[in-house]
């Protein structure tokens, strides 16, 4: 019985042994990828590009960038929804695989609610911009002409579910209005319709935007943001425009298929933040005109989950529909 009970002990301690000889090996001891769902050249992928630089440098091993676009950033996500959990595949993603896919899709091959949030990466403004010729200055002058045109404004946007058309969604449904969508594929052929004049509105990210209206080639007429930007001091906010309430940002995260770890996510997390912190790398992100977050795993959960509310408010009072 004693040559049984130490057989018994002996077996737990090498199986306890060799758990936690697990739990401590180094990580990453090879290639990580970071799956991007978008297409290269994006804002995107160019902080996916940073941040993957600056985690090879700090781990000592290649972080490379994969780009997996297409069927609206869900070929991607999917992709990496389907990865070992092990920290070799991640995800960096704009808001649509973690917040809104599923408040649209009702077939997706995987369930972007059960995600491993990382860490949040950075967030950019998104502003209202409209042809150079639009009878209107401002947000109320906006709403005004679409109330005495209905049917005749039309808006611009990168597809259905995108946060340009839910964004314009958000300001029929709090200004009153109705606007026609008219959807490209990506931001430049809207953006190019809006300056050729064949397109009234756009919500754009600030990066793309801002050199066009610096140039005269286009107009601006309020920051969707909550506040005013340093950028553009004298641009009005929407919400401050008479639409209180009214925000929206496009934003950047990583996450890892379910499953993830806790402790290697949370190893991710703290060696990404602690990068985001560094001044020379914060000055290249807002040369991007992208504002660093970093913070927690909880933080980032916390900021996922009111980005999935507010934007499941707008689709639902607005009844957006995929075409």
């Amino acid at each position: 019985m004693k040559s049984a009970l130490s057989l018994i002990l002996a077996l737990l301690f090498a199986a306890f042994a060799a758990t936690t000889g697990r739990a401590q090996e180094p990580y990453p001891t090879h290639v990580v990828k970071i799956v991007l769902p978008v297409l290269p050249g994006s804002t995107t992928d160019i902080l996916a590009r940073l941040v993957a630089q600056q985690l090879s440098q700090k781990w000592g091993k290649p972080v490379i960038v994969e780009n997996r676009a297409g069927a609206a950033m869900n070929l991607g996500a999917e992709y990496v929804a389907h990865a070992d959990p092990d920290g070799y595949t991640l995800l960096l993603c704009p808001p649509a695989p973690l917040a809104i896919q599923q408040l649209l899709y009702h077939d997706l091959k995987y369930d972007p609610t059960k995600f491993v949030p990382i860490v949040m990466l950075a967030t950019i403004p998104n502003v209202l911009d409209v042809r150079k010729n639009f009878p209107a200055n401002n947000v109320q002058g906006l709403i005004a002409y679409a109330k005495a045109n209905p049917g005749k404004l039309t808006f611009a946007s990168q597809g259905v579910g995108s946060t340009a058309q839910l964004t314009a969604a958000e300001l029929e449904m709090l200004g009153g209005i109705k606007m026609v969508h008219v959807p490209y594929h990506g931001a430049e052929p809207a953006l190019n319709d809006v300056m050729a004049g064949n397109v009234d509105v756009f919500f754009d990210a600030l990066t793309t935007s801002l050199p066009l209206y610096r140039a005269g080639k286009l107009k601006m007429i309020a920051v969707a943001s909550p506040e005013r930007l340093s950028v553009l001091p004298n641009m009005p906010t929407v919400a401050e425009s008479g639409l209180p309430g009214f925000r929206s940002i496009t934003w950047f995260a990583i996450a890892g298929p379910p499953g993830l770890p806790t402790a290697l996510a949370d190893k991710i997390n703290r060696d990404t933040a602690e990068i985001l912190q560094k001044p020379e790398i914060a000055a290249k992100l807002r040369a991007l005109q992208l504002d660093p977050m970093g913070g927690t795993r909880a933080d980032a959960v916390k900021f996922i989950a009111g980005e999935t509310q507010l934007w499941g408010r707008v689709i639902k009072e607005s009844h957006i529909a995929l075409q």
